[in-house]
């Protein structure tokens, strides 16, 4: 099924209160990692060893990350699913019972014998930046084979797993759901990615890089970088730009996104929320969860931005990846953004 401009099964209300119909489905294609991270009074420079905190192990990975997001800000008339692979050992069998507690199916998860679980080591300084490193482990063994039966009125897609099934999953679902494309690390091959016509494409400044060839740093070229998205082939393109906000490019007007050369399109800046980070890690994730769910209510492209930006920052103030990761209250209390499927 194709989400309508109205949204699939949750439909904002009046002041954008959420009213649940037939229950809508988010599926999530991404990684599932387990995180080491460990906090220093800054990161170290090449070549320099710095002293941290005791290592803390925590759920991760983009996929599992950005279902979780959904699902803590989507309510009950959001169904959340991820597609991925994880290891046969105990940290495999802890990110999945983390993703069944957070009312997360896990059914489409895939398991795989004699190959680890993917591992992220992360650095935080005291100012919530952070390094990360990925083994990736089983989430490479992803194949097309399990995205067969992909479904759902949104798909949401990050670029921890292999850029075929990235491919095949954009096919998959074109003309059937709202693909949400992350290019979370940016591959080589972002440019055939997003010449695919995703609906949305999310990236970062560094991300928006390297699909574009040239830098990009602050609003101003975040936004000039979306406008460049759409016209290499997004429907849509939000370019985030950390504690300064976010830059969107999309069609003009209230309807379903239209392809490159289909008309006008219009560039908005978000300004960054003001918050006290203390932990940045997993707040990129959050947006794009939440991105996702204020699409599936049918919310305002800007403003689905606006609310994406509000959950992120929520986000950086809280310690943790999933742990860290805001319900609706918390977006209203962090911010002052009231989330809009309340």
């Amino acid at each position: 099924m194709h989400v309508s401009p109205a949204g699939p099964g949750i439909r904002p209300g009046r002041g954008y209160g959420a009213v649940v119909d037939n229950a809508a489905r988010l599926t999530v294609l991404g990684s599932l990692n387990m995180d080491i991270s460990v906090t220093v009074r800054s990161l170290p420079r090449p070549g320099a060893t710095v002293l941290g905190s005791a290592a803390v192990f925590a759920p991760g990975g983009k996929g599992a990350n950005q279902a979780v997001a959904a699902a803590r800000l989507g309510g009950e008339g959001l169904i959340v699913a991820l597609i991925g692979c994880a290891g046969d050992d105990d940290f495999g069998r802890t990110l999945r019972a983390a993703l069944r507690a957070e009312g997360v199916d896990d059914s489409a998860v895939r398991t795989v014998t004699g190959v680890p679980t993917g591992i992220a080591m992360i650095t935080v300084d005291q100012a919530g930046e952070n390094i990360i490193t990925v083994a990736p482990g089983a989430n490479h063994e992803l194949n097309v084979a399990d995205i067969a039966e992909v479904a759902g009125d949104v798909l949401v897609i990050s670029a921890e797993v292999p850029v075929p099934v990235i491919s095949a999953a954009l096919a998959a679902a074109a003309g059937r759901a709202l693909r949400v494309l992350n290019l979370a690390p940016a591959p080589p091959e972002a440019a055939e990615l997003i010449a695919a016509g995703p609906e949305w494409l999310v990236v970062n400044e560094s991300e928006a890089a390297a699909a574009l060839g040239r830098p990009v740093s602050g609003l101003t070229q975040a936004a000039a970088a979306a406008a460049d998205l759409v016209a290499a082939g997004a429907g849509n393109a939000v370019v985030t730009a950390g504690a300064a906000g976010a830059a969107y490019c999309g069609p003009v007007g209230r309807g379903h996104p239209a392809g490159p050369g289909q008309g006008k399109t219009v560039v908005v800046t978000v300004p960054g929320f003001k918050v006290q980070a203390t932990d940045s890690v997993g707040a990129g994730d959050t947006f794009v969860g939440a991105l996702a769910v204020a699409l599936a209510a049918g919310v305002r492209p800007a403003d689905a931005v606006t609310a994406a930006a509000a959950a992120g920052a929520a986000a950086a103030t809280r310690p943790g990846t999933q742990s860290g990761m805001p319900r609706p209250a918390d977006v209203l209390a962090v911010t002052g953004h009231r989330w809009p499927l309340l």
